[in-house]
């Protein structure tokens, strides 16, 4: 009667143990499959944007997303001036509800190999129904994969560092209030990290945001003006430059 139990029992934890390596592989292969699709979902979004041939500041704009390269002039000086019409807005909402990629963008190759560092002084037109209102530095790879750094109107009518990063769907987070009319904007990468950054004087950085750095090896970075809720607005970029290199202290942004 022992042997007859113990093998009973014997079979029954094989059956156990089956059961269950063939539930966990059922879980791989699921999430397995998830990740595929949303792998997917994010390689096959489309590339937004129209061939142009703009020299601002030394960078050349190759790529205009909805029209930017009728909406940004610039001056001998290189100040640009930056329409945006109606309701015009880049933003992948986790609901939908907020979902719009109607904004401009006006965008530069680079090689995401080598280091790089975008920096502008903004100047947004913020108004009373400007909801959202911001003007947008830009890291783009196509409408599904990119993130932006903006001096933003808030929900309150306060002016806010924000930034905004999209792998599919768009995260948002507001950052620092400010008060002046002006601010200094910086995106820097050393090929391993990107780091968001925004200062009064161009000289002490306060960082924002930073991560590694997972676009492809060839990117684009641009500038934007955005007004999701109003009837139209600008922004003023200045002292705009693209270099090849990176801050030495991502933390300090120096």
């Amino acid at each position: 009667m022992k042997t007859k139990f113990t093998s009973i029992s014997a079979l029954l934890l094989i059956a156990l143990f089956a059961n269950c390596e063939n539930k966990n592989k059922s879980s791989q292969s699921t999430a397995e499959t998830t990740q595929e699709t949303k792998t997917t979902n994010v390689d096959s979004a489309r590339v937004n944007g129209t061939a142009c041939d703009i020299t601002i500041s030394g960078i050349h704009f190759t790529k205009s997303v909805n029209g930017a390269d009728t909406l940004a002039t610039a001056d001998t000086n290189g100040k640009v001036t930056f329409k945006t019409g109606a309701k015009k807005d880049y933003f992948s909402d986790p609901n939908g509800k907020l979902s719009n990629n109607t904004a401009p963008i006006l965008l530069s190759k680079i090689d995401n190999k080598k280091p790089f560092t975008l920096i502008s002084k903004v100047t947004p037109e913020f108004t009373k129904e400007g909801l959202y209102n911001a003007a947008v530095l830009y890291i783009y790879v196509h409408d599904n994969f990119w993130q932006k750094l903006c001096y933003e109107q808030d929900e309150r009518g306060n002016h806010r560092i924000v930034s905004v990063r999209t792998i599919g769907t768009s995260d948002d987070n507001n950052h620092d209030k400010v008060t002046t009319p002006s601010i200094y904007m910086k995106i820097s990468s050393d090929t391993e990290t990107i780091a968001n950054y925004y200062s009064y004087d161009k000289k002490n950085w306060h960082m924002v945001r930073l991560y590694e750095n997972n676009y492809p090896d060839e990117i684009w970075v641009g500038i934007s003006n955005q007004c999701p809720m109003d009837d139209g607005s600008f922004s003023v970029f200045e002292d705009l430059s693209l270099v090849q290199n990176s801050v030495s202290d991502f933390r300090m942004g120096n």
